[in-house]
């Protein structure tokens, strides 16, 4: 329930605060660990890691345009897959920040990079864990919109749009990780 509250903060408040943003700008958006996140060993859970990363990319999302364009024309965002590594613990009450960046598409999929950071002993940015999200949006008539329909929705000269790549081994990974279409068989079969 407290992801609620949170989520209407960040997409009312917070972000709606924020500066506007290129397409593939950093997005930083800055969190509190609630004592509501730990786990048994008294440091953020794994799931709620990625539950958090929701709200960043929600975050980055309504500071570049998207979540009013996704609103407007009955998009909805949907996660195919995503996958973290974790190096460091954050604990209650920990500040933080998430780094969001779209570092690629295909056609349809967008590849976002998100880093949870905290400042290191010199004052620089350290990384806490850092996840690589597949994600695409879907119309609610069903289909996915194309990458070249949003940049024009957006109103960015097509010429001017970045054609990133995602990295190779993202490509490689979502292909791997994929499972059947919603409308075709999917058996649960172990080997």
């Amino acid at each position: 329930m407290h992801l609620l509250f949170r989520t209407l903060l960040r997409v009312l408040f917070f972000a709606r605060r924020g500066s506007r943003l290129g397409l593939h700008d950093v997005a930083r958006a800055r969190f509190v660990t609630l004592p509501t996140d730990l786990d048994v060993n008294r440091h953020m859970n794994n799931g709620v890691f990625l539950s958090i990363m929701d709200l960043a990319r929600m975050d980055q999302f309504v500071r570049t345009g998207i979540f009013d364009l996704m609103r407007s024309r009955g998009w909805s965002p949907v996660v195919a897959s995503e996958t973290i590594a974790f190096r460091k613990p954050l604990g209650a009450w920990r500040r933080f920040t998430i780094e969001t960046r779209l570092v690629g598409h295909d056609e349809k999929v967008m590849v976002f990079e998100q880093r949870f950071v905290r400042p290191s002993r010199d004052g620089g940015p350290e990384i806490y864990a850092r996840a690589f999200v597949r994600k695409l949006l879907v119309r609610r008539t069903g289909g996915a919109v194309r990458f070249a329909e949003l940049v024009d929705a957006l109103g960015i000269d097509p010429a001017e749009a970045d054609e990133r790549r995602p990295p190779e081994w993202v490509e490689r990974w979502g292909e791997e990780v994929a499972l059947p279409p919603r409308r075709s068989e999917a058996p649960s079969t172990w080997e």
